[in-house]
């Protein structure tokens, strides 16, 4: 009997069992708790199709969907030293970097890119929240630094998405000294005479929003947006009141006079073109190519050679006579 239960069995089973669903074809909205499928989460620029709410999406992810054709040119940022503190909690500061690096596939909190949208140049910089909860170190100074530089080289905008928790707690002052560091940045940009937009996305806190974030020519912000310095739960535990709703979200602030607009991140492309476009002083963005005319359309044809009829010729002849 071992034949069996040791080959039969297992192969009955394996015929008639469940397949194992993959953990990554479903997401769950955490605003209202639908479960979502990758493709349509992915088609849908990471919004939820049920309530609508903007889900964190990766930079590269969202310069495939800003850039035409997807295409950009990454730019190099000067690698910054490891780990200058020789930091440590409950692991060491290396190993959280190779952590999160792993997960994300990126080198850092920071991608910066250029390329063309609405075939306007640009240079883009975008934090990715996932790394580390896109906490700004050194690295993501000299990548602001890198972007204003080529946006200066090549007299072009600065458009930045920022996602942020705050400063690295593991780099210490040191990251606190990218605040004033990427304020020097823009303003090399401004004094260039250059624009420099800041799109808000969630969450933006910390050392973040009290230097680069706040400091765009525009500020524009995605839907439902978390931005402030410090969270509104340690607000309401300072001060022991209640506060009011949707403080410190994209549409308070916007009533506020803190942003410029809020706008839908399927919109944001078109509205990030118009405001480069305008203060470039450049004339209105292409939406669409022609095709090519035929080389004969509109022309009229030419007209036949006019001939005699035989007979007319010979009253003619027979006048002159």
């Amino acid at each position: 009997m071992n034949w069996i239960s040791n080959y039969v069995r297992p192969k009955i089973n394996s015929l008639f069992s469940r397949r194992e669903t993959p953990e990554n074809l479903w997401t769950k909205c955490p605003e209202c708790g639908t479960m979502l499928f990758h493709r349509e989460v992915t088609d849908n620029l990471n919004v939820c199709t049920n309530c609508d709410h903007h889900m964190n999406i990766t930079p590269r992810a969202r310069f495939e969907a800003l850039f035409d054709g997807g295409v950009f040119t990454e730019v190099s940022v000067p690698e910054p030293l490891t780990d200058p503190l020789q930091f440590r909690d409950q692991k060491r500061y290396p190993e959280r970097m190779r952590a999160a690096q792993r997960e994300t596939g990126e080198k850092e909190a920071m991608l910066v890119a250029q390329g063309e949208i609405g075939r306007t140049p640009v240079v883009c910089a975008a934090q990715d929240f996932s790394f580390m909860a896109g906490s700004m170190g050194m690295y993501v100074g000299n990548a602001i630094i890198a972007a204003a530089e080529r946006a200066v080289e090549a007299k072009q905008p600065l458009i930045l998405f920022s996602a942020a928790g705050g400063a690295r707690m593991q780099e210490g002052i040191l990251s606190l000294m990218q605040m004033p560091r990427t304020t020097v940045a823009v303003e090399m940009l401004k004094e260039a005479g250059l624009p420099y937009i800041v799109v808000l996305t969630h969450p933006t806190t910390g050392g973040v929003t009290a230097s680069y974030a706040m400091l765009g020519d525009v500020h524009i912000a995605e839907p439902n947006a978390l931005i402030c310095f410090a969270g509104p739960r340690v607000i309401e535990q300072t001060i022991r009141e209640k506060l009011p709703e949707g403080f410190q979200r994209a549409e308070y602030l916007l009533d506020h006079g803190m942003l410029d607009r809020v706008t839908h991140r399927k919109d944001m492309r078109d509205e990030l073109i118009t405001i480069v476009r305008m203060l470039m002083g450049l004339g209105p963005a292409v939406r669409g190519d022609l095709p090519a005319p035929d080389g004969t359309a509109g022309l009229a044809e030419p007209k036949p050679e006019e001939t005699v009829a035989p007979a007319a010729e010979a009253a003619a002849e027979a006048k002159t006579e």
